[in-house]
């Protein structure tokens, strides 16, 4: 049987879905956005993005995660360049603060970065 399943909510025993994210092994926020624009593409959970200096940006999430142990998994590039790592340099249950680096270069501001946090 085939068919399409619409649903406006989704519930559970914890609460609503599609509000406290709930569930477990699914990201709690991700974000796309222009470095270089300083412009957020899409995302999920993340009401915007700061630019602090060159490179260096602060990620706020529109829910509070549980606890500041959460992880972050993240790129950043611009066409035609070579990419550039994504690291933390803070982060607590309401935003965390990345950097893009690219080797033997420093911080750079990049057309992509991406970023995807995992908690509970």
């Amino acid at each position: 049987m085939a068919g399409t399943i619409v649903a406006s909510t989704i519930n559970n025993d914890t609460g609503i879905f599609s509000t406290n994210n709930a569930y477990l092994g699914i990201a709690q926020a991700w974000v796309n956005y222009n470095g270089s624009a300083k412009t957020i593409t899409n995302s999920f959970n993340v009401s915007s993005v700061t630019y602090n200096s060159t490179g260096n940006y602060t990620i706020n999430f529109s829910t509070a995660m549980s606890n500041a142990n959460y992880v972050m998994a993240g790129s950043s590039g611009s066409a035609g360049n070579f990419p550039a790592s994504l690291g933390t340099l803070s982060q607590s249950t309401t935003s965390i603060s990345v950097y893009s680096d690219q080797h033997n270069t420093g911080a750079v501001d990049r057309t992509f970065v991406m970023a995807v946090i995992f908690s509970q």
